[in-house]
């Protein structure tokens, strides 16, 4: 079959939504795989870091290799590995067995986030581009509000559902990007896999696997533990070695000078400020909804739905005339509208949900603005043949973000119920206005110009495609 752009914008749009719901339906069923597997808190807490800790250590090295092996290659690769993992999780009948298989399922979700991107970028150009990391963004938000619905949903006939369901979406997926995406790769990348920088790899693997599980952890040991300490020391030693390893090497997997380029630095920046600031705050919206108004999980799903739809058709919206658009300013905007709505936020004891809606309306607006604009220019600023590198990076900042911000954000929601969900909404809403001001300051377009110059000068030297 021919390879068709839109069928594997379907495809990849499928499996980015069936990985990011894997972070958001296992919370739901975790009761249940308490009570079958007898498993122990310590267990629980590792079938959430297990899949966490791979997701974010592995999404750099990902993107890098694609670029080098070939971007449906590896994605498929991690395709499988996330699909054949997911029906492991399936079956476990220990703990260890899960927790194993949903380290696995990390490694294979990280491989798909980290080229998605790329492959969007490869095969869409102009308005079309815009359009496709609209619904891309529109289905990341939707994976993340949805969650708690569908896990509730399958957990009412088994927790194993949760996972099963993803075996058959993962070889349908497979089969329409084997029949249908088109392989692109750097040109000169030869399928060698005796240049890849393996020291690199293995030096920023450990070091983010570190810093994450600190940050996740942070919290609860206290940060001035032996345990915490030692692994933010031992993070920046490794981080260090990996600098000097990558400057060290003619093919590196990370090329320093990325972050040389203004725009690339203030997006990065932008992009940790307000993941940190939205992943936290709807965290502890969802626990004031559960824990404080008493909602099951679907009734808490059901009451994200206005923030599911207002991101959805915005970032449809924005996709189709992000072209017309400066990035600064949907970078920017973006990141205002979400500080906007978790400033505005303010519930007294007794509020209904209903307190949380215009915080959560700005905010679905925000991220509608945000989520595409974000995906397309880690890819425009660089030639196509560092997309994978570019988006791996971009996504790394994100898990970074997320992980960053529920880290710090922590204790200021030990307030007290009431006390505490204002003060993470007050400061979530002043970390994004901040993310607004590194993207409206630094991000600029003569930078994507430069990048798009030198892609067009020399097309043969930057992308190889072969159907």
């Amino acid at each position: 079959m021919r390879p068709n752009r839109w069928w594997m914008l379907g495809a990849v749009s499928m499996a980015t939504f069936m990985l990011l719901l894997d972070v958001t339906v296992v919370n739901v069923a975790l009761p249940d795989i308490q009570r079958t597997l007898h498993a122990t808190f310590f267990d629980l807490a590792w079938v959430i870091d297990a899949y966490a800790l791979t997701l974010a250590a592995f999404l750099l090295t990902a993107g890098s290799l694609a670029d080098r092996l070939g971007r449906r290659r590896i994605f498929v690769a991690g395709l499988a590995l996330f699909t054949a993992a997911s029906l492991l999780c399936g079956l476990a009948g220990a703990p260890l067995m899960l927790n194993v298989a949903r380290a696995f399922q990390g490694v294979g979700g990280a491989v798909m986030y980290a080229v998605a991107p790329a492959l969007i970028a490869n095969a869409f150009h102009g308005r079309e581009r815009g359009i496709a990391f609209g619904v891309s963004g529109g289905v990341t938000g939707l994976a993340v509000a949805v969650g708690p619905l569908i896990g509730g949903a399958l957990t009412e006939v088994s927790w194993r559902w949760v996972f099963l369901l993803n075996v058959p979406i993962g070889l349908a997926v497979a089969l329409v990007m084997l029949a249908r995406a088109e392989e692109s790769r750097a040109a000169g990348g030869r399928i060698d896999w005796r240049g890849v920088d393996w020291p690199g790899a293995a030096l920023l693997s450990s070091s983010l696997v570190m810093l994450v599980f600190a940050l996740m952890r942070g919290a609860e040991a206290g940060w001035g533990s032996v345990l915490i300490v030692t692994l933010l020391a031992g993070a920046a030693v490794l981080l260090v070695a990996f600098v000097l390893v990558e400057r060290a090497r003619p093919e590196p997997m990370l090329d320093l000078g990325l972050f040389r380029n203004r725009s690339f630095a203030g997006l990065s920046l932008a992009t940790v400020a307000v993941n940190a600031a939205v992943y936290a705050a709807l965290l502890f919206m969802v626990l004031y909804l559960q824990n404080t108004l008493h909602h099951t999980s679907f009734e808490t799903g059901l009451r994200f739905l206005p923030f599911t739809l207002v991101l959805f058709v915005a970032a449809a919206v924005t996709g189709t005339f992000a072209a017309r658009i400066p990035a600064a300013l949907l970078i920017g905007g973006g990141s205002l509208a979400v500080g906007a709505g978790f400033l505005v936020t303010d519930v007294e004891t007794g509020s209904p949900w209903t307190a949380l809606l215009p915080g959560m309306l700005l905010a679905g607006l925000g991220m509608g603005l945000f989520n595409p604009a974000r995906a397309a220019t880690a890819v425009d600023l660089v030639p196509l043949s560092r997309a994978g590198m570019s988006s791996g990076v971009s996504e790394t900042f994100q898990q970074g973000g997320v992980a960053l911000g529920i880290a710090a954000l922590a204790k200021a929601g030990t307030a007290g119920p009431v006390a505490g969900v204002n003060a993470v909404m007050n400061v979530a809403g002043w970390i994004a206005v901040v993310g607004a001001v590194f993207g409206l300051a630094l991000i600029r377009r003569r930078d994507f110009h430069q990048a798009a110059t030198e892609t067009d000068q020399q097309p043969d030297a930057y992308l190889e495609r072969r159907p």
